[in-house]
């Protein structure tokens, strides 16, 4: 299946060494399918990123590519995992793209344990949001108000998420930002999305 974009707004998923397989690539699967132009970006200097569980993806870009700029996305995502979520954290060019992107109101998206990293960053200050279970403490924490039973929770340009189970969901309201209801409803029935 060719892509075809159906917008020119662009979305950077982000990869560390660690990630949650699924919930990387979901949002990657349903984007394309919604025609949103994305990159998969690693955070090193090496296209290639192994997973928690040892799967290794090959990215389209690094964060140290000569012409690489996080302003060129609309939205950046922030998968979960461990170590991924901490290595997410480590990486102050992100940290502070994230926090820049927030301040502008353009959209910043985490899931499983990386809401605690916009949680640090004070982008959930105000925000409702989720977070896998072992994580909602830091939403809390960071002053956010916590949406514990969500399967995703959108605030503005904010959006969060539980884990793996609950990818599909937040992928979906990653693609409801940025295409019509009709393309929306078009990608649910293509992935079966049964509730």
């Amino acid at each position: 299946m060719a892509f075809t974009a159906l917008t020119d707004k662009r979305v950077a998923v982000f990869f560390a060494a660690g990630f949650e397989e699924v919930e990387a690539i979901a949002v990657v699967d349903l984007l394309f399918r919604a025609g949103i132009p994305c990159d998969m970006v690693s955070i090193t200097n090496n296209l290639q990123v192994t997973s928690s569980r040892e799967v290794t993806v090959t990215c389209d870009r690094t964060i140290e590519d000569d012409d690489f700029d996080f302003d060129a996305y609309d939205m950046l995502v922030l998968p979960g995992g461990i170590p991924g979520m901490p290595n997410l954290k480590a990486c102050e060019p992100l940290c502070e793209a994230l926090k820049k992107h927030a301040a502008e109101g353009r959209g910043v998206a985490a899931i499983c344990a990386s809401p605690s990293i916009l949680a640090e960053l004070g982008i959930l200050a105000g925000k409702r949001a989720t977070a896998n279970p072992h994580f909602q403490q830091s939403v809390v924490e960071g002053g956010g108000i916590l949406e514990a039973g969500e399967r995703a929770v959108t605030d503005g340009n904010v959006i969060t998420s539980q884990g793996m189970a609950t990818a599909t969901w937040f992928g979906l309201e990653i693609v409801k930002r940025y295409v019509s209801d009709e393309v929306v409803e078009h990608v649910k029935e293509g992935i079966v999305l049964m509730d």
